[in-house]
């Protein structure tokens, strides 16, 4: 069926659009809009207006993206012709209707969406399009005009005085003599730079020479003679040194973390802005009947439409935006984004502490697991790419799997028949080869334990780059951290995936057999059921999953009420690599007395039918990674394809689902909520009063809190809680940076809620618990070290002595995964 025309309300002076192009482009000339030829769509003129439609022909392949309707302001264009295109933005808005976000673009300053439509660079022309005759003179050789061009991963070029006053010695200058087109790259111009800049300077040799000029490179010039020659014949001699690089935005800027939110609307004949909230943003502030300004740190404006907001309301938004950077004292080429309630991008999205796709819908109880329940097909890879892309799958995981075990900083052969079985504290080496095209290929895992040690983690690297060198360089490394395992990885395991709390020397069927041990299970199919031991209490279980307890004396396999045929299925599969011992199945609702007593009691755990994610809403999004300046630098590349990567590239891909949960997500949904945290007895018999003597002075272990981690990567102290029995008081705070040394004294302390000589505070009072409902004189920096000693070792699987002696970082993630940050 052929593809209706989009139609345009010719009255309003509209024209009408090829609408198989993906690309749309208008100059405001004698306040009309007048199509641009195909031929000059990067050319844009600095005294007029332009607007620039993008409708993505494949909303498929851009996972529903939204068509994007943008106004261009040349530097010399006027106040009329400015006005004129926001008013047929407006009426384009209307009669796209739809999804469409509108963006207003100033020269020099375009955002990353708009440069994106122009691979090869953008060109800026002086004058007007009267002076200019025509957009694009093709076949003209009588040329003499010096093109200045900037930018890394999306180029533009402005002519520029014909100077050697014009040069600096971090960009790149082309010299267009119509027949012989010269590129000059500055000496700290980058590979990647001068590439860029060489793809610009071909196509216009093809586009405006047909192909026909002689293009020639200067990149040393002592070593371009000739070419020089001809430079200085029509510059004439250099005279002094060449400036330095004039950055076109500081750094400071752009990744500035300044976000904040306002309702603005009119009172009147008065602009009233009212500043609603600052960082963490929360989605509930948006209200579907107002519109709202969210200010970037003034490097970007995103204007908010509710989708009840009134027309006239819509219609203010750039005019409003304008009114605000002005009464901000921002520079007049910020950039503008306005946004409908329902489309908005990525980028908008992730200002907001979170984001669902519908407000008022129930939230999906995250991490208890993000499976879809579904069934792989995994034959289907091959012949849908489209499919493996968005698994994230390189092959049908039937190729060879080899693992090794780091230990004693060294990488161990683990047996094929356990290769399957890791451990928490250990860090893992996962070697696959398959074929792809004929060709043998190698993919190299990196997996991380979450109690690994810093020295682990640091020769899991370093192990992995040995092993890198075997094989001449042709492993591809991925990082896998434990919890966050990509699809693929689970595969090659074909469901055996089992982690094991511990390390090695404490893993496998030689603890089942003395302790009491609880197995997490999840999965529908031999390509993504993964299973982990979790902490043997009631509150680890969910009605959402499989679980099984393995005593000294019984083994019990829990199915959950909201469980599948197909987990029950692979469960059973599972269990033999785990005990070999008779499995009694208990259903949720019929457990034996002795199942709840082996848990340590009946505890209240997450027991609602947990629903699939799905992550196909979520855009994935790719940076260019830059350090050139000294700092790291990632600049987003919209609507990106293979063509964005190049071997001069450091890229980084978010696809969303592999990443790191974060803290919210962890205390939402990792062991369970606070209510049943609170039913788990705290014991607080193990305190020994040797920890704190009477004199105040702190103990060993007080000051090895004291003394944190001397990682050589940081150049912080961390401070270990204060406390003493001595009755003083002192207020709290969110925060304990300090630069006190690390000896102790006897008066630096803060009273705890109580002389802890009988014991530590009930874990209840101390986990997910705010700054502000803390008990009197805990130091929420570190709360977890008023637990007791067992509470201790029996939540974070160690001694305090031991926690202290890890890297801080390491300690910071260890309490944000379990509720103590």
């Amino acid at each position: 069926m052929a593809e209706r025309p989009m139609r345009m309300d010719t009255s309003k002076g509209l024209p009408a659009m090829e609408s198989h192009r993906d690309l749309h482009i208008w100059i405001i000339e004698n306040l009309k809009m007048v199509p641009v030829p195909r031929r000059a769509y990067r050319n844009f003129f600095e005294e007029h207006c332009y607007i620039v439609l993008h409708v993505p022909q494949s909303l498929k392949a851009t996972q529903g993206a939204s068509k994007d309707l943008h106004y261009w302001v040349g530097k010399e264009a006027s106040r009329d012709a400015e006005d004129a295109a926001c008013s047929f933005v407006q009426h384009l808005q209307e009669a796209l209707g739809g999804a469409t976000v509108q963006h207003r673009e100033a020269q020099g300053h375009e955002s990353a969406c708009f440069l994106s439509y122009f691979r090869r660079g953008i060109i800026y022309r002086k004058g007007g399009l009267a002076s200019g005759l025509s957009h694009v003179e093709t076949n003209m050789y009588n040329i003499q005009r010096l093109l200045h061009i900037r930018g890394r991963k999306h180029v533009s070029a402005a002519e520029v005085e014909l100077s050697w006053n014009s040069f600096n010695k971090g960009d790149i200058f082309l010299l267009d003599l119509g027949r012989m087109m010269i590129q000059w790259n500055g000496p700290k111009t980058s590979i990647a730079e001068k590439a860029r800049g060489l793809a610009l300077t071909r196509s216009l040799q093809d586009q405006e020479r047909g192909g026909r000029a002689q293009i020639g490179v200067v990149d040393d010039e002592a070593k371009a003679t000739d070419l020089m020659q001809i430079m200085e014949a029509v510059l004439g001699c250099r005279v002094g040194n060449l400036h330095s690089t004039t950055p076109t935005k500081s750094i400071n800027q752009l990744q500035k973390p300044s976000v904040r939110l306002y309702h603005v609307y009119e009172k009147g004949k008065d602009l009233v802005v009212q500043e609603l909230a600052t960082c963490p943003l929360t989605q509930d502030l948006l209200q579907k009947e107002d519109c709202y300004i969210l200010d970037q740190g003034g490097f970007k404006i995103y204007v908010w439409q509710g989708c009840m907001s009134s027309l006239q309301e819509k219609k203010a938004s750039f005019s409003r935006a304008l009114g605000f950077i002005q009464a901000k004292g921002y520079p007049s080429y910020t950039n503008v984004e306005v946004v409908n309630d329902g489309t908005e991008s990525a980028a908008f999205k992730q200002l907001f502490q979170s984001w669902s796709g519908e407000q008022g819908k129930n939230k999906n109880p995250r991490g208890i697991g993000k499976l879809l329940q579904v069934k792989l097909d995994v034959g289907k890879l091959h012949s849908q790419p489209e499919l493996a892309a968005q698994l994230r799958m390189v092959d049908d995981s039937s190729g060879e799997v080899e693992v090794w075990c780091i230990q004693d900083l060294r990488r161990q052969p683990v047996d094929p028949k356990h290769r399957g079985q890791l451990c928490a504290g250990s860090c893992y080496l996962v070697l696959y080869t398959y074929r792809n095209m004929g060709h043998i290929q190698y993919l190299l895992y990196l997996w991380q334990g979450l109690q690994a040690s810093a020295q682990e983690i640091k020769a899991l690297s370093s192990n992995a780059e040995e092993l890198d060198l075997l094989y001449h360089g042709a492993l591809v490394h991925e990082h896998v951290t434990m919890g966050s395992e990509p699809p693929h990885f689970l595969a090659i395991f074909q469901g055996q995936l089992v982690v094991f709390q511990g390390s090695t020397a404490h893993s496998g069927k030689e603890q089942l057999t003395s302790a009491t041990r609880l197995f997490h299970m999840r999965g529908t199919d031999n390509h993504n059921t993964w299973t982990e031991e979790v902490p043997a209490r009631a509150s680890s279980l969910n009605s959402s999953d499989i679980f099984l307890l393995v005593t000294a004396s019984f083994c019990y396999l829990w199915f959950g009420k909201g469980c599948s045929g197909d987990q029950r299925e692979m469960a059973r599969t599972v269990v033999t690599v785990i005990s070999k011992e008779n499995k009694e199945i208990v259903l949720e609702g019929q457990e034996p007395p002795h199942f709840w007593e082996a848990l340590g009691g009946r505890a209240p755990y997450p027991s609602n039918k947990r629903l699939p994610v799905d992550m196909s809403g979520f855009q994935p999004r790719l940076f260019e990674c830059s350090s050139q300046t000294g700092h790291l630098v990632l600049t987003e590349v919209v609507f990106f394809s293979q063509e964005d990567l190049d071997k001069y590239d450091v890229m980084l891909l978010d696809t969303w689902q592999e990443n790191n949960q974060s803290y919210e997500e962890v205390v939402e949904g990792s062991l369970g909520a606070v209510s049943a945290i609170s039913e788990i007895t705290a014991e607080i018999n193990n305190f020994q009063m040797s920890r704190w003597p009477v004199s105040g002075r702190a103990g060993p272990l007080a000051q090895q809190a004291l003394k944190g981690s001397e990682d050589s990567s940081e150049n912080e102290l961390e401070l270990g809680p204060k406390a003493d029995c001595g009755g003083a008081s002192t207020s709290r705070s969110t925060s304990t940076s300090t630069s006190t040394s690390t000896s102790t004294s006897t008066s630096s302390y803060p009273s705890s809620p109580r002389c802890l000589s009988n014991g530590g505070l009930p874990r209840e009072q101390l986990m997910h618990q705010a700054a502000e409902d803390l008990p009197e004189g805990v130091d929420p920096a570190h709360k977890e070290f008023y637990l007791s000693d067992s509470d201790f070792q029996d939540i974070f699987g160690k001694s305090k002595e031991e926690f202290y002696s890890m890297a801080k970082w390491r300690q910071q993630q260890q309490k944000k995964q379990l509720g103590f940050f």
